[in-house]
């Protein structure tokens, strides 16, 4: 497993760089989508690029947030997101967005922090993870 980066969600993108800038964080990357209407920034450490990121989400239409909805989730990379996540469900806890694509999940901690699996290269879609609805939200 290796800790990929950590999601807020931000009203002011370029205060927020700024700020990030004065620990010495710099943009490395951006995706802006305009069907989705939100755009993606990747800050980091020099040396951790690629490594240990902050993502920055800013949904263009959004007007503020209220009651911590501004951190969004955790990412980690696994060897096999199949494998991870039934260790997870045999454990006890709910996988909240299964793995349909081979790709992404999304499971909650136990005080209800998202983390995100991202599968490490490509998996094909599975059963019964391809057929697994979304449970709750992340």
């Amino acid at each position: 497993m290796r800790f990929l980066h950590t999601m807020i969600r931000v009203s002011d993108p370029d205060a927020t760089i700024r700020f990030f800038d004065l620990l010495g964080l710099k943009e490395t990357r951006r995706f802006d989508s305009e069907a989705g209407r939100f755009t993606l920034i990747y800050l980091a450490a020099p040396g951790d690029e690629g490594r240990a990121e902050v993502e920055l989400t800013h949904n263009w239409d959004e007007t503020g947030y209220t009651e911590g909805r501004n951190f969004g989730h955790l990412a980690f990379q696994v060897d096999d997101i199949y494998a991870a996540c039934q260790t997870l469900i045999d454990a006890g806890y709910t996988i909240n967005r299964p793995p349909r694509d081979g790709h992404m999940a999304f499971v909650r901690t136990p005080d209800a922090i998202s983390i995100e699996l991202l599968q490490k290269g490509r998996l094909e879609p599975q059963e019964p993870w391809a057929s697994m609805p979304n449970t709750g939200h992340w």
